[in-house]
């Protein structure tokens, strides 16, 4: 028994929160998975004292000792810049709440979840996780995460860089990008939106000089692959694991 539990402890929980489920699981410091992912819906409204209990809770029956977070919006240095769809109210089918917004911004949720949790908790970007996981580290490589909305992340040479959070930007029209690739237009047309992801891809890889771009997240596998062989840019598709393997490379780089 004290065996196991040591193992426990060696393992890192890897937890990504989205704005409609939260997914969990275990990874060794290599970054594979140890347990199958589990998926929790996200709790709203989501208030930050809500999620830091929600997860502490789970964090605590895992017995790891180290906890890696990818969040879903802006977050810089511990602490909540915009937090993204979290602002809804009742999720992303209901507008921003101005005042729950307001309780999420400068909120130090890397801090909170260590001390609720007495473990070593680290907490980056929801797109930064997966871009961990996904990265080869050679080139410019871009990173989209495809769930809910759009996350975006950008490596150099192996190297993350800081960028904006493209979510609520817009991109078509009066559309945002969440709005344009995320869960409830590819739901309704598929074929649209791998053809709408294929015109995203072109924008944020001729802004960046892209020489490869990463696809993960849950809607990852959803991509046809034929869509972006037009493309010059050399085009990987992940699973939904990247973020779990990018969690172990917060503490194992």
């Amino acid at each position: 028994m004290a065996y196991q539990t040591l193992l426990l402890q060696e393992q890192i929980l890897a937890i990504d929160i989205g704005a409609t489920n939260i997914k969990f699981s275990h990874v060794n410091e290599q970054g594979e998975l140890l347990l199958a992912v589990r998926r929790r819906p996200t709790p709203y409204p989501c208030t930050p004292p809500r999620l830091v209990e929600f997860l502490e809770e789970r964090i605590a029956k895992s017995g790891a000792q180290r906890v890696g977070v990818g969040f879903p919006g802006e977050f810089r240095d511990g602490h909540v810049i915009r937090p993204g769809n979290l602002s809804r109210p009742g999720g992303v089918t209901t507008d921003i709440d101005p005042v729950l917004d307001a309780t999420w911004r400068g909120f130090a949720l890397q801090d909170a979840l260590s001390m609720a949790s007495r473990r070593e908790v680290r907490v980056v970007n929801d797109a930064t996780m997966a871009a961990l996981g996904c990265i080869e580290g050679h080139g410019v490589e871009l990173v989209l995460t495809l769930g809910t909305g759009l996350g975006l992340a950008l490596s150099v040479d192996g190297q993350l860089q800081k960028v904006r959070d493209v979510g609520a930007e817009i991109f078509r029209g009066d559309k945002t990008y969440d709005q344009s690739v995320g869960e409830r237009v590819r739901a309704v047309d598929e074929a649209r939106w791998n053809a709408t992801l294929a015109d995203v891809v072109v924008g944020f890889a001729t802004e960046f000089s892209a020489t490869t771009v990463h696809f993960a997240g849950g809607n990852a596998r959803r991509i046809v692959a034929a869509e972006f062989d037009h493309l010059a840019y050399r085009i990987v598709i992940h699973g939904n694991e990247a973020p779990m393997r990018g969690a172990a490379r917060l503490f194992v780089p």
